[in-house]
């Protein structure tokens, strides 16, 4: 079995593979101050709860944005699956060339994605993840990684509206409003949230579709919160929450 993990700034994401198929995944928050032992502690409550044992394990792949937790996750593995992590960064095999100024400043789960949203369609692509930023990941007809966009996610955007304003409430965001027009306070905040980033999200596709011109790129999305907004964002055409872990799973394979 392969442990993919892919570690966010938010949260992090495991997912186990077995020949090749993801049976089982889980999503925890992240602390960046996590040790070796409180990293294997989570990991093995969950395990013990899908009676998995971490002797199932036969390698590791981690994808990290999250660089202070490196050494623990690196410290995890070792002590307690007794294997050597494969970190994903700029230097791992892959079926793209990076095509950027400079290929070390990509995030290993931008890198992740491009991978393997290429290895299925080959095609042109914009691959938009909804996570703590929302990163918007561009690839060429013939396979080129070529950069892409960041914006603020709407976890920031919310949490900045409620430390930065007096009255304003802390909302969850999970269900959309009835109307675009809130009726009461809470709906207002959801709709500036919702609708506000499904046009923005919208507006970087359709300003990054023109440099790719006469190319039609296929947009496809995923990140934590992507099956709220991409119904409101016509350009996205498909949605797949467990793109990374998926990534994680080909480039583990292209690598061993």
């Amino acid at each position: 079995m392969l442990f993919a993990v892919d570690v966010g700034n938010s949260h992090m994401v495991f997912g186990i593979f077995n020949q090749r198929k993801l049976i089982k995944n889980w999503r925890v928050q992240t602390d960046r101050n996590c040790t070796a032992d409180e990293l294997a502690q989570k990991i093995n409550s969950l395990f013990i709860l899908e009676k998995i044992s971490v002797t199932d394990i036969q390698a590791v792949i981690i994808a990290s944005v999250v660089p202070p937790l490196n050494p623990a996750w690196l410290d995890c593995a070792k002590k307690y699956f007794k294997l050597d992590p494969l970190f994903v960064d700029s230097a791992i095999k892959t079926a793209l060339k990076i095509n950027i100024d400079n290929s070390a400043e990509v995030g290993a789960d931008r890198i992740v994605n491009a991978e393997i949203a290429f290895a299925g369609h080959k095609k042109p692509l914009i691959i938009v993840d909804f996570g703590t930023a929302i990163t918007f990941d561009c690839v060429s007809a013939g396979g080129e990684y070529i950069g892409g966009a960041i914006a603020p996610g709407l976890s920031i955007s919310l949490a900045a509206l409620g430390s930065k304003t007096s009255k304003l409430p802390a909302i969850d965001i999970s269900s959309p409003p009835a109307n675009p027009i809130g009726a009461n306070t809470v709906d207002a905040i959801k709709s500036g949230i919702i609708y506000g980033y499904a046009g923005l999200v919208e507006g970087i596709i359709n300003q990054i579709k023109q440099q790719f011109s006469p190319d039609q790129p296929h947009v496809m999305a995923t990140g934590g919160m992507a099956q709220l907004i991409a119904p409101y964002t016509p350009s996205i055409k498909e949605v797949d929450s467990m793109l990374t872990l998926k990534g994680l799973q080909l480039l583990y394979e292209n690598n061993s």
